[in-house]
């Protein structure tokens, strides 16, 4: 297999890992929508996946998937943050008119950096599925072409969170209506509240 190929690969396989209703995704979905921070936060999510894919084609994925107390410490901690942001979104849902001024206000810059930091590295799925699935396929290739898949895989990051965060605009007039933030907030805590009881069942299913 060329170096071609096996960037193409990566990129197909980091493209299906990442095009999901997730956290992350509606976290930069939001803030696009709102035309907040919107680089700066694209900017981190790409490069996390990034460096965690590169951790994963370099071995790391095995001394992870090896450490069972971190992956619960790290499952419990993105079960109670992922509660917590749905809380906020369920009663962003309840007062549909205050989005309106919130397109001005928002997050400052560093309460957006660090919910987006918390989205990413409390999220135990992101260490599934690019330190350890990555990491794992990534053993089929060898030298250059391994370091290609890498790659591939993390330009499919930088072109999805991108096109998330500044495609999100094109919706901006649906948007301009306090209904549509009531309807987007209430499927933001749906989905929050999906993701933290599956981390929760995930991590004491074993007891």
């Amino acid at each position: 297999m060329n170096l071609l190929s096996a960037g193409l690969s990566g990129f197909a396989l980091g493209g299906s890992l990442i095009v999901a209703i997730g956290a992350q995704n509606a976290f930069i979905l939001r803030q696009g929508l709102l035309r907040r921070h919107v680089f700066v936060l694209c900017l981190i999510c790409a490069l996390s996946d990034a460096t965690l894919i590169a951790a994963g084609v370099g071995g790391m994925g095995t001394i992870v998937s090896q450490s069972k107390t971190l992956i619960l410490l790290v499952t419990i901690g993105g079960a109670i943050f992922l509660g917590s942001y749905a809380a906020l979104a369920f009663k962003r849902a309840l007062r549909p008119a205050a989005m309106v001024a919130e397109k001005t206000e928002g997050l400052s810059l560093k309460a957006a950096v660090l919910t987006c930091l918390a989205f990413t590295f409390l999220n135990p799925h992101v260490y599934l599925d690019t330190v350890l699935l990555v990491g794992s396929l990534s053993a089929g290739f060898e030298g250059r072409e391994r370091f290609a898949y890498g790659a591939g895989a993390a330009t499919a990051s930088f072109v999805w969170f991108f096109g998330l965060g500044y495609g999100a605009r094109l919706l901006a007039p649906i948007f301009a209506r306090p209904a549509a933030w009531r309807v987007l907030d209430g499927l933001i805590g749906l989905v929050m509240s999906a993701l933290a009881l599956g981390l929760l069942w995930s991590a004491f299913s074993d007891f």
